[in-house]
């Protein structure tokens, strides 16, 4: 009943389902913003980085992807500021204007062929507010829900929060979808991937409506009433060795983890379909787009379990289970999603002998080796390969399966890897095989819901009042910016190198590895903690 009093909290049922719904709605549009990027890096690396190597736009594009997340920090400290001394709500009013109003600008830049090296520079400065957008939203949200929230459902009201990433994710997708579906392809490569970019002013102006009805938060009004809000909360942060302790814990043990697992379900698992399997781009978005829809529910689940179980257990679990099973769901995605390719990659490897044997990922006119332009061809053909030294001055050969190709000749090099069961144009998954594929991500889904259902609570638990907004926006996004945002970059900068499209993967266990130590041996249990 509205205005009842359990303890020393307010039960307000309508208030309360107002706070959560404005500030999931909100995060939803927020991480829409910063996500569409993401799910557009091909056709924007063509757009703003014409270098004649697609190989080196993609990665380019995710180099400018992870600018965003690199100045989230930075971000995280101005409005950590902000919300520490000014208020929750100001400040994430502020944030989300922000990300709406750069996000819309991409879609009006120029691209390279009309204005040249202005077009990549000013994406990249828009994707700078993005990232000190990003770096404010996320902790005011989740800060203004727990602490309106009672302490026994204070993961379940946070989780909502939680799974606003993830419908981020799917909203940037479902619009990705739509608008391809309204033009046509040539129409979509001219201009039509504007579209999605541009709806943001839409959602810009859902969120800032619904966000001014909200109140302050509770927690901050009564700071503000007794006189102890912080005066300078970034030095107060790292003022005392325990809150200094517990940032170190939450940037390695919590936010790099958790970040490195939701990104491999999204971003990299999507971009292994896409390029290593030889899915059709519409197909393997849908697929992730569904996974991710039914991963919402685990976030929230997770996030009320750690209610009745404590924050930890699950986060620790998590961790455990995604070095265990990361690289067979993968394994498993390749078998259903391509089973033809998979089957090739077993038989017929492709190994590559040559001295000078290196892959110039940036190189702009051609690879200026004869062994570096084979593995070009193979690599825009997303076909995976094993690289042995030959003899110095030797010219590369190439064998598929053990037999001898002529890597010169791109017709017979075409010829055999097609003989030898290799898939080389794009296709789309029957729906036995699809809903496998879907299975297996929705798995590392539920990773990712266990590790990341209960942090926004775990978080807010975590840190005293007077400096809550900076002392965990701080290193969560430092975690998230770092760990996370350039995981696109350096899981397929390490599959180019490598030839190996499961490569990429041992970026993502080496770092859960590392947050699991952290997690197990340093972090405290918070769950039912009173917010002072």
């Amino acid at each position: 009943m509205a205005g009842a009093v359990a303890g020393d909290y307010v039960i307000d049922a309508k208030r309360d389902r107002l706070v959560i719904f404005a500030s999931t709605l909100g995060t939803v549009f927020e991480w829409y913003d910063f996500f569409i990027y993401g799910t557009l890096a091909a056709i924007i690396g063509r757009q703003f980085f014409p270098t004649g190597n697609e190989t080196a736009q993609f990665l380019l594009a995710l180099a400018s992807f992870g600018v965003g997340f690199g100045v989230r920090p930075i971000g995280a400290a101005l409005f950590g500021y902000l919300g520490d001394r000014l208020g929750r709500k100001y400040t994430f009013l502020v944030t989300i204007t922000l990300m709406g109003i750069a996000t819309a600008a991409v879609g009006l830049v120029p691209s390279y062929a009309s204005i040249g090296f202005a077009a990549p520079a000013i994406l990249v400065f828009l994707r700078v507010l993005q990232g000190l957008a990003l770096g404010g939203e996320y902790g005011g949200a989740a800060i203004y829900v727990a602490e309106h929230a009672p302490r026994d459902k204070r993961g379940f009201y946070t989780s909502f929060i939680q799974a606003g990433v993830i419908g981020g994710f799917l909203l940037s997708v479902a619009v990705v979808l739509a608008s391809e579906w309204f033009v046509d392809k040539a129409a979509w490569d001219a201009w039509g991937w504007r579209i999605p970019f541009l709806f943001s002013i839409v959602l810009l102006a859902v969120s800032l409506w619904v966000r001014l009805k909200l109140k302050e938060s509770p927690v901050f009004q009564a700071m503000k009433e007794a006189g102890e809000v912080a005066k300078n909360p970034l030095k107060e942060s790292f003022a005392s060795r325990g809150n200094v302790k517990l940032i170190l814990v939450a940037l390695f043990g919590i936010a790099a983890g958790l970040t490195v697992i939701w990104y491999t379900a999204q971003f990299q698992a999507m971009y292994f379909m896409q390029n290593a399997l030889r899915i059709e781009d519409t197909a393997a978005r849908t697929m992730i787009g569904a996974a991710a829809f039914i991963s919402m529910f685990w976030f929230i689940l997770f996030g009320w379990l750690s209610d009745k179980v404590g924050r930890k257990k699950p986060i620790v679990i998590g961790y455990a289970l995604t070095i265990l099973l990361m690289f067979p769901l993968f394994h498993w995605i390749a078998a259903a999603a391509n089973p033809s390719l998979a089957e090739a990659m077993e038989r017929n490897p492709v190994v590559v002998t040559g001295s000078n044997c290196s892959f110039e990922l940036f190189a702009t006119k051609g690879q200026t080796t004869a062994c570096g332009q084979v593995l070009d061809a193979l690599s825009k053909k997303g076909v995976a390969y094993t690289k042995l030294e030959g003899a110095p001055g030797a010219a590369p050969a190439v064998t598929i399966g053990g037999t001898p190709v002529d890597a010169a000749n791109a017709a017979a090099l075409d010829a055999a890897l097609t003989g030898a069961g290799y898939p080389l144009e794009k296709t789309v998954p029957p729906f036995s095989r699809i809903w496998q594929i879907v299975l297996a991500i929705t798995v590392i889904g539920l990773l990712s819901g266990m590790t990341f259902g209960p942090v926004a609570a775990l978080l807010v638990e975590l840190f005293p009042a007077r400096v809550r907004y900076t002392s965990m926006s701080v290193p969560y996004h430092i975690g998230t910016g770092y760990f996370g945002g350039f995981l696109p970059f350096i899981s397929q900068y390490i599959v180019a190198r490598t030839g190996d499209p499961f490569a990429g993967l041992w970026y993502t266990i080496g770092v859960v590895a590392m947050a699991l130590v952290v997690t197990f041996f340093w972090l405290p249990e918070t769950a039912g903690k009173e917010l002072d």
